[in-house]
């Protein structure tokens, strides 16, 4: 990296700011450090550092609180927190405000070296776009590119610019329709730094919580508002701001949590769970699905007036078997990606392996493609990437999970063995929801473990079929 930026290493352990010190100025980087969060924020504010490496467990604070009170401030710096406790909780609630990696010690120095690495060009293609246009959010240049360079997004890239320039402002709700896999998340980010950045982004899996904790994470609670409320909390409206809440899997909330959002997005307030006072919803309202919500209002599992409220603006985003052209496009980023990330230098691939990639259906779409480059890249390290390294399937244009009708219709009209009845069943249940293995699972009445094994149990049988 040509240009140089001062880091600065906040943490209590002075071995690990030392080597951090001594590897970072290696690399020419002018680094900081401080031994607690009180000199952390003083060095912040003296020395206006272009990325924060913070430490979870400080003396006089945790690395959240810091980093929420930075994002509190609108200060936009990087952050990449640090923790030896390996909380997942902890990095989700740290991505939510806008941590812009979470490290588990213990590191690697080459791992640490190649994370600061991302970070810093991402500061800087921010700075440099500041630079050009005092009007510029930095935040677009992290998320926008992709979408802007992708000729298939082209019309998504052109709706979420109009949200971010309405003066109808926070009040304007957003509703992202796609498959899984097509990048719901990433367009929502997109909306939120074209439309105010540096404000909090704070997003929930509505299928991943269950109502009864759902409606405590997005309202926060009162304490003694149920037996395990030790002490009050606050939710995700209050923490978002004036920034972005995003409502991913919108269409999997039940429909007594559906009526008080409802209520929310009408009234534009709302009270904790136990609570007297009403609090203000300063946040704008991103939803996203992954299934077509007027099948659910017909099916009585959404409601009607929930959906018009929700999508004032409404972006759909096209599968990725719908926009090949946009396959070699992402296929070279995330191959220039994943050498930053894992320090390799492989070529982008040739014309050849992206014709091979733009026969294949891509059920995972943009999520498959990606997962995909990347393991390819940590198994293989290749210097070029070839058709050989693709999975079979790729090149031959097939889903192995794939199921149709036909498929299906086969158990009511041949006599077959149960394991193959069990197998049709399940692949046909795969591909009703579009992908979606949590919903598949639950459906199935099976762990999505079970569901795991079983899926590669198929991909070995007919790997072995086809030798």
């Amino acid at each position: 990296m040509a240009k140089k930026f001062t880091v600065l290493v906040c943490d209590d352990q002075s071995t690990i700011r030392s080597s951090l010190r001594e590897a970072l100025s290696d690399d020419g980087h002018r680094v900081v450090e401080a031994e607690d969060g009180a000199a952390g924020r003083t060095a912040i504010r003296n020395e206006d550092p272009d990325l924060v490496l913070l430490d979870l467990k400080l003396p006089d604070t945790t690395g959240i609180e810091v980093l929420r009170e930075l994002r509190n401030e609108g200060n936009p710096v990087s952050v990449i927190l640090m923790t030896a406790y390996g909380d997942l909780a902890t990095a989700v609630e740290a991505m939510k405000l806008g941590a812009y990696d979470f490290v588990q010690k213990p590191y690697s120095l080459a791992e640490m070296k190649a994370k600061v690495s991302a970070a810093l060009k991402v500061r800087e293609r921010i700075k440099v776009n500041d630079r050009r246009s005092p009007h510029a959010h930095a935040g677009s240049v992290h998320y926008l590119p992709m979408l802007e360079a992708t000729p298939g997004m082209a019309d998504v890239v052109e709706k979420l610019g109009k949200v971010g320039r309405s003066r109808a402002g926070q009040e304007v709700s957003v509703l992202i329709e796609a498959e899984s896999g097509c990048g719901k998340e990433l367009v929502a980010r997109a909306i939120h730094e074209v439309s105010h950045p540096g404000a909090p982004f704070m997003e929930i899996n509505c299928a991943a919580v269950p109502d009864t904790l759902l409606e405590s994470e997005l309202f926060g609670h009162e304490k003694g508002a149920f037996t395990d409320a030790k002490s009050a909390k606050e939710g995700l409206f209050e923490l978002a701001g004036q920034g972005t809440i995003f409502l991913d899997e919108i269409g999997e909330m039940g429909i007594t949590l559906q009526s008080r959002l409802l209520r929310v997005i009408e009234n534009r307030r709302f009270r904790r769970v136990g609570g007297k006072a009403d609090k203000e919803v300063k946040a704008r309202i991103v939803a996203a699905t992954n299934r077509r919500l007027q099948q659910a209002i017909a099916e009585g599992l959404f409601r009607n007036d929930l959906y018009y409220r929700l999508q004032v603006i409404e972006i759909d985003i096209p599968a990725l078997r719908e926009r090949p052209d946009d396959i070699p496009v992402l296929t070279r980023r995330f191959v220039e990606t994943y050498n930053e990330e894992l320090g390799l230098d492989c070529k982008v691939p040739s014309d050849k392996v992206c014709e091979v990639l733009q026969t294949y259906p891509w059920p995972g779409n943009v999520r498959e493609l990606k997962n995909m480059i990347r393991r390819i890249m940590i198994l293989e390290e290749p210097r070029e990437m070839l058709p050989s390294h693709l999975p079979d399937h790729v090149v031959r244009g097939k889903n192995p999970r794939g199921s149709n009708q036909l498929d299906i219709e086969r158990i009511g009209r041949e006599l077959m063995p149960l394991a193959e009845v069990e197998k049709l069943h399940l692949l046909h249940t795969l591909d009703a929801t579009n992908n979606n293995k949590s919903k598949a699972a639950r459906i199935l009445g099976i762990s999505r473990q079970t569901l795991r094994e079983k899926l590669k149990s198929y991909d070995a049988q007919e790997r072995a079929e086809q030798a």
